[in-house]
């Protein structure tokens, strides 16, 4: 009987040890990887439209900011296809607090800025 008694002491412990863990896990903030991975899936869930690449991305004082490039009109030949750059905003836990759209674009096209970023 002691062991039952034992055992059921250890899974409680253990249970309240991952709800600790989970709590704290709730807490912390997300690593880049998974920062990446929310925006776009948040992005596509509001807009219906999927990511195609991330040419933009950083932590700021509130949170991390993106730039996410997704595919709004296909057009043949496909380098017709209508893009656009959408700058994401979300707060440091990975939650989407924001977006717009900074620039649309055909795929086929360079922009116009001189080299260096200028």
């Amino acid at each position: 009987m002691s062991n039952t008694s034992n055992t059921s002491d250890s899974q409680s412990s253990s249970n309240s040890s991952k709800g600790r863990r989970k709590e704290a896990a709730d807490d912390e903030e997300l690593g880049p990887m998974d920062v990446l991975r929310q925006a776009r899936a948040q992005l596509a869930e509001l807009t219906g439209m999927e990511a195609e690449s991330v040419s933009s991305f950083e932590r700021t004082e509130d949170g991390w900011s993106l730039e996410i490039e997704v595919l709004e009109l296909v057009r043949v030949p496909d380098t017709m296809s209508l893009l656009a750059s959408y700058e994401v905003t979300l707060d440091p836990r990975g939650e989407l607090t924001g977006y717009r759209r900074v620039r649309r674009y055909e795929r086929g096209r360079a922009d116009n800025r001189k080299s260096g970023g200028r």
